[in-house]
């Protein structure tokens, strides 16, 4: 194992590659006004929203998509050599997106394609960091350093629109330039200090796994993407047979993607992990938290940009910056919870952590709802900071614990994976969310905002006209810090009404107090969905078991210095439990409680395993030691109460499966512990 001054130099680099990376994922949506108008192309016209979505999404879809690809080649040619060539691949097209020098339809396909090759280089730093952190830090560091380096990456995605927000009036350039600097010093840096610590493992690549998995994420994203368009005469595009196509040929082409993993001898993703109870649950608890979280982004830019801010005096080009600004309470709750969660859950698991806050941060989305549409400032930044202090109390224990549950060969994959799982959800957010609010808006927007036209002068059929208009076209806008009144209505309209109406109509209150009330009904859609996650990654965590710690095999020296592994301080010797060093398992949770130890182990299959369970106690001396019988179920007496490590080493003299342990706390009634041996 590393010693101390490497761990904190993997930490220093990882969490730069993660936070610029995140922070590209934001930065284009407070910036994006300003990057159309310097390439001249009007985006909320008909013909350019494809190139809207894709300057938003590309970058998200890439990304979510080949994580696990890359995570998988990192554990096969080493995750150093990876990330390093992430961090050189993200440098090389922040440059050739900073020197964009066309314009019109060419500049806007070059700026998508060049942040599709970013992100390239974005899924090699995320698919590796994690899995870098997770081989240089010891079991009992692993919460702080996971904890800040996730951190990075959720406070990036909201750093990103303050840093859009700051540079865009300036110069849109300096948007990518700002990725420049920080992408050359990092890939030198990561060049020169980092070094492979991990386990490599030479493999096939799995061609089949990786052509259908990638095949069937991308068209499940686009058509997300594509649904929240309009389509023939319906405000979104969820009936279109592309969209359809997609959707669904996406889900059959990951269905056989699953299929061909369980069949291959190398697959690119071992679906066993999925047995891994702590590894599910929290991928699951992370996938909703993504979720909310992501929603929560979007609605706060709308509801600020387009309702609040030009409510409360601020001209609509400047909502952008401004937004950036008012979210900051969000910022520091993720900033002050994340290391310090993380080093708690060292100590005592990531279960109770976790599941208090995905309840906190289902509290906050329910008192965001009791807000008035136009409400004081004090006490918005209050509930963002419970969301951010929330979220922060989830994400460090939640990654901590999913890379301690599983085997070091496959932490790249498993990485990357987890990184799917939130990519993956901030698209989809995308696509919820935004569906959530359109239907609200589509209920009730026609009217108020044909009437409201009429009302100051408008001609009914041109007012006709525009109240039909999709309401994604307003969200649009006030995404983008339009003037949605003033993009809708064009300048024939507005001369045929007269100066003063005309400012009245593009002015600060009208168009505000218009959408107030068709907005909120669908706030409320989306708030409560996004309440309903967190609960649901609540229970997630809530039953993921108790606390997680991996163990390498013995004479891999965790701490480094005596060849013995360690568990919260107590060494662990090979001679302790016979065996053990012949495998690789990973902890798995177990309930505390009890003087009884009672379990099952089974192997890869889910069949009963012949195994030997030995117990453990903190000095390394064995406390008890059963056999398991035909189901797999074994019985241990512990002498006394404390904290023990469980060993199940198969009987099988070929070694066909690994060993599997976990550590439990033994303080009154039973522990009920089961364990699922890992192929070899």
């Amino acid at each position: 194992m590393p010693g101390d001054r490497y761990k904190w130099v993997a930490l220093s680099n990882t969490t730069l590659g993660v936070l610029i990376v995140t922070i590209n994922m934001s930065i284009l949506l407070i910036a994006l006004p300003d990057i159309f108008r310097g390439i001249d192309i009007d985006p909320l016209a008909p013909a350019n929203v494809s190139y809207l979505l894709w300057l938003i999404m590309g970058y998200l879809v890439v990304t979510a998509v080949l994580v696990v690809s890359f995570g998988r080649i990192g554990d096969m040619y080493g995750r150093t050599r990876m990330y390093n060539l992430g961090f050189a691949v993200f440098t090389i097209f922040s440059v050739l997106l900073a020197v964009t020098w066309l314009q019109g339809d060419a500049g806007a396909i070059w700026l998508i394609v060049m942040r599709v090759l970013q992100g390239i280089g974005g899924a090699l730093l995320l698919a590796n960091s994690t899995a870098i952190l997770t081989d240089a830090f010891p079991t009992h560091q692993r919460g702080l350093a996971l904890g800040i380096n996730s951190i990075a990456a959720i406070a990036g995605s909201f750093l990103g629109l303050l840093v859009g927000g700051v540079l865009a009036p300036v110069s849109w350039h300096l948007v990518f330039v700002v990725s420049v600097p920080i992408g050359v010093f990092g890939t030198v840096w990561a060049y020169v200090k980092l070094r492979e610590t991990g386990e490599r493992h030479a493999a096939r690549i799995d061609w089949w796994g990786n052509i259908t998995f990638a095949v069937g994420l991308v068209a499940v994203l686009v058509g997300i993407t594509y649904g929240i368009q309009p389509y023939g005469g319906h405000v979104m595009g969820w009936t279109s047979p592309t969209v359809l196509t997609c959707l669904i040929g996406g889900v059959v082409v990951l269905a056989v993607f699953a299929v061909i993993e369980t069949r291959v001898a190398e697959p690119m993703f071992h679906l066993s992990l999925f047995r891994i109870r702590a590894f599910t649950a929290g991928n699951l608890a992370s996938l909703l938290a993504a979720l909310g979280r992501g929603g929560l982004q979007f609605i706060l830019i709308i509801w600020l940009q387009g309702i609040w801010l030009p409510q409360h005096g601020y001209d609509y080009e400047s909502t952008p910056l401004w937004a950036g600004i008012y979210m900051v309470p969000l910022t520091i709750g993720f900033l002050v919870a994340g290391p310090v969660s993380g080093v708690l859950s060292d100590r005592h698991g990531a279960r109770a952590y976790a599941t208090v806050g995905m309840l906190g941060a289902a509290v906050s989305f329910l008192l965001l709802q009791f807000l008035p549409v136009d409400f004081a400032y004090w006490g918005f930044a209050i509930i963002l900071a419970v969301n951010g202090l929330s979220m922060g109390l989830f994400s460090s224990p939640n990654r901590a614990a999913i890379m301690n549950s599983v085997p070091p060969r496959q932490r790249g994959a498993a990485a990357g994976m987890t990184s799917t799982f939130q990519n993956g959800a901030t698209v989809l957010s995308i696509g919820i969310f935004f569906s959530m609010l359109i239907l609200g808006l589509s209920r009730t927007l026609p009217t108020a905002l044909h009437d409201g036209l009429v009302a100051h002068g408008v001609p009914a059929d041109a007012a006709q006209r525009i109240s039909e208009l999709p309401p994604v076209s307003t969200l649009f806008a006030a995404l983008l810090g339009y003037n949605p009144m003033e993009t809708l209505l064009g300048p024939q309209v507005l001369a045929q009404v007269g100066p003063d109406q005309a400012g009245f109509l593009t002015g600060r209150s009208f168009f505000p107090s218009l959408i107030s009330g068709p907005f909120a009904d669908g706030l409320t859609f989306a708030l409560v969905f996004a309440a309903l996650c967190c609960v649901v990654a609540a229970l997630a965590s809530l039953l993921r078991g108790g606390k997680y710690a991996y163990v390498e095999p013995a004479g891999a020296g965790v701490d480094g210095a005596d060849g013995a592994d360690e568990i919260d301080g107590a060494a662990v010797t090979e001679a302790a439990y016979p065996g053990f060093d012949d495998g690789d398992g990973a902890l798995v949770g177990a309930p505390t409680g009890g003087r009884v130890l009672r379990g099952r182990v089974t192997g890869p299959d889910a069949a009963p395993a012949a195994a030997v369970v030995t117990l453990v106690d903190r000095a390394g001396r064995q406390a008890g030691r059963a056999v398991a019988d035909a189901d797999g179920r074994f019985r241990i007496e512990p002498p006394s109460s404390g904290d023990f490590l469980v060993i199940a080493t198969p009987r099988d003299v070929g070694h066909a499966v690994a060993p599997r342990a976990t550590q439990v706390s033994v303080n009154g009634g039973a522990v009920d512990v089961d364990l699922v041996l890992d192929p070899r």
